[in-house]
C-alpha cells in the first residue's frame, strides 16, 4: 500500500492514487499553493508520507464543504497552531451546512408533495412538471 512505501518515494501517480485524484489535480493543488513541488531527484518529483497526509486532508475538507481557499487558511493556520480560527471556520462551515440542509429538506418536502399529487392520477398536466414551468 501507498502508506507503507519510503519517505519521498512516491512518484506523481503512486500520489495521486493514495489519495484517490488524479494526477491534474496534484498539479492543481500545486499552484493553488495546497501541496508543495518537491525538487526533481533524477528527473522525477518525488513526494512523501507528508504529502499524502496533506492531500487526504484537502479531500477530507473538501468534502465537508470547505473552499480552496478555506482550505488554504485551515493549512496556514495548522502551522501556526491558531487553534481559535480552525474553530471559528469550522464553526462558520458548521453554519453553512446548517443552512443548506434546511433548505435541501423544504425542497424534499415540496417534491414529496408535488409526487404524491401526480400520483393521484388526476387528468390534466402533472403537477411536478408544472412546477417546474413545463
Amino acid at each position: 500500500m501507498v502508506q507503507s512505501q519510503a519517505p519521498n518515494s512516491l512518484t506523481i501517480s503512486k500520489l495521486a492514487a493514495g489519495g484517490g485524484v488524479g494526477v491534474e489535480t496534484i498539479r492543481f493543488y500545486q499552484r493553488k499553493g495546497l501541496l508543495e513541488t518537491p525538487t526533481r531527484e533524477s528527473g522525477i518529483r518525488r513526494y512523501g508520507s507528508e504529502d499524502l497526509r496533506r492531500l487526504r486532508f484537502i479531500r477530507q475538507a473538501q468534502a465537508a464543504g470547505f473552499t480552496l481557499e478555506e482550505i488554504k487558511e485551515l493549512i496556514e493556520l495548522d502551522a501556526g497552531h491558531d487553534r481559535a480560527r480552525a474553530r471559528e471556520l469550522a464553526r462558520l462551515r458548521i453554519e453553512a451546512l446548517d443552512t443548506k440542509m434546511s433548505e435541501l429538506s423544504r425542497a424534499r418536502e415540496a417534491l414529496q408533495k408535488l409526487a404524491k399529487q401526480c400520483a393521484k392520477g388526476a387528468k390534466g398536466p402533472c403537477p411536478i412538471l408544472a412546477s417546474f414551468g413545463i
